[in-house]
């Protein structure tokens, strides 16, 4: 296959800039890599050869291959040293003024065909390219770190962009082992911004005074499969690198409710506990490892009262089954007992709010979340409300707890953890599509690539029911008043008439 780019500039020899000279000399292009700083570019050379080492020790690439991807790196001491590069990749500080000013110099040296690209994760496309004379030469080329094992890349055209120059980039990506994505030129481009809903929901509901933090990332890791609990991953990435991308696409994005941050983020990140890489975060950290505070014991209870269904229960059939596995007294009354457990699986709605409506005492109703099947899951999470009586809570929590599954017990929430975290995520990815800022298609393999996310956005809500996820957010807009859980008009058109949220219109 002929290579896209013989010849290669990288300008920024950080952990970003490393990475995409690695993955662009493997690729077989020369790679002319640039830094400012003093030896930071032979630094970051043989940086990549101890890599290549690694590699080669553990057999998984060849002598040859070692010594023919090494030299095709050639780190360069001047802007005008990057003079025969098809392409030039920026991957330097995060700032506007910054890279304006540089690919306003590297427009004047490199030959008027050369591409230029720049590996922002936040700022515009289209205003970095604002002051220069081809602006159609310049793209966005995201990757993700670390960018030899994150093997997805997003291709972003800005509003002069040419075409064939993000089919080029795209080829390109291809030929680096990456899977390219297409974004148009939004805050956030795709990964960062359909991941907003993992973290920001999840600090409303610490915020709420639901659930700690440990407890949280059980629940989301137990229930939907995510690898790594919000406040976890927030504790990997940094605070100091996520809070900012946080309020950057908030304000970008000027003040829209479903990408409002949290005041806890700003508080710690203000506090300095930014997570693993000083040793606090949401966790403390010993040796690297998270110091996570043991689960609750299940309690102990002399007896177990009876068990009333309500109609309204999300999956009734299968809860009452579960009951009968679990060897429950079951009552099929139409109202509870007076020693009752009356049990509720709403969603979107609060336990509160259910055992007012259904006029229930709300001294022993508790509420199960019902949105995953049983079976799919590692854990049950039951909530209780304000009112609900110890005896009833710890019966309960016994009674889930019977076949050995872990049990949560949280406080009163508008969709427990998962509904409102799950239904957040499908509610962005359904807008990033409604807006049209990339295909369904490239949606689903950006988050699952570039996030890890055990399902795409879109196919999490097919799962789960679109018609349940519209349930859940029109429920939990009414709980709060919260224009965040407005559904997207892509969710509840397609919810409605019983389609894929990966449908896309015929024209």
């Amino acid at each position: 296959m002929k290579n896209q780019f013989p010849i290669v500039g990288i300008v920024g020899a950080g952990a970003m800039g490393r990475g995409i000279a690695q993955i662009a000399a493997q690729a077989g292009s020369q790679v002319l890599l640039l830094d400012m700083q003093p030896n930071a570019a032979e630094s970051a050379r043989s940086s990549i050869q101890a890599q290549w080492q690694r590699l080669l020790e553990k057999g998984r690439i060849s002598v040859e291959q070692a010594s023919d991807w090494g030299s095709r790196l050639q780190p360069v001491a001047a802007l005008n040293d990057l003079a025969s590069c098809d392409l030039v990749i920026e991957a330097i500080v995060e700032r506007l003024d910054a890279k304006q000013a540089l690919f306003k110099q590297l427009e004047a040296v490199v030959g008027p065909q050369a591409v230029l690209a720049t590996n922002t994760s936040s700022l515009a496309v289209t205003a970095i390219g604002a002051a220069l004379q081809r602006p159609q030469q310049l793209a966005g080329f995201h990757f993700f770190n670390p960018v030899p094992l994150m093997k997805v890349v997003e291709v972003i055209a800005g509003l002069k962009t040419a075409p064939a120059v993000c089919e080029a980039l795209a080829q390109y990506a291809r030929q680096m082992g990456h899977t390219p994505v297409q974004a148009q030129d939004t805050p956030g481009f795709i990964v960062n911004h359909a991941g907003r809903g993992f973290g920001t929901e999840a600090l409303r509901i610490v915020s709420e005074g639901v659930a700690d933090f440990a407890t949280i990332d059980r629940i989301l890791r137990d229930q939907v499969g995510f690898k790594l609990g919000p406040f976890e991953l927030m504790d990997l990435t940094a605070l100091d690198v996520s809070h900012p991308v946080m309020e950057s696409i908030y304000h970008q994005y000027y003040e829209e409710p479903r990408f409002r941050p949290s005041v806890i983020t700003a508080q710690r990140l203000a506090g300095g506990l930014v997570g693993k890489k000083v040793g606090e975060g949401f966790y403390r950290y010993e040796s690297g490892v998270a110091q996570v505070p043991a689960e609750p014991a299940t309690p102990e209870v002399a007896s177990i009262p009876p068990v009333w269904v309500s109609t309204r229960a999300a999956r009734r059939a299968e809860l009452y089954q579960l009951l009968k596995d679990l060897g429950a007294t079951i009552e099929t009354g139409a109202s509870p007992s007076q020693t009752a457990i009356s049990l509720v699986a709403p969603l979107g709605f609060d336990i509160t709010t259910v055992a007012v409506v259904e006029r229930l005492d709300p001294a022993r109703t508790i509420g199960i979340d019902m949105l995953i099947d049983d079976a799919a899951t590692r854990r049950r999470v039951l909530a209780t409300n304000p009112a609900t009586r110890v005896d009833i809570r710890d019966a309960a929590h016994a009674l889930f707890a019977r076949d050995g599954k872990a049990v949560s017990v949280i406080r009163d929430s508008g969709g427990f953890v998962t509904q409102r975290v799950v239904a957040t995520i499908v509610n962005i990815a359904s807008d990033i599509c409604q807006q049209q800022i990339c295909s369904p298609r490239d949606l689903e393999t950006a988050v699952t690539l570039g996030l890890g996310y055990p399902l795409g956005p879109l196919a999490m809500g097919d799962r789960w029911g679109p018609t349940n996820i519209l349930e859940v957010l029109f429920n939990m807009q009414t709980v709060y008043g919260d224009p965040r859980y407005r559904p997207s008009p892509w969710l509840r058109r397609r919810g409605a008439i019983g389609l894929s949220l990966a449908h896309v219109e015929e024209h």
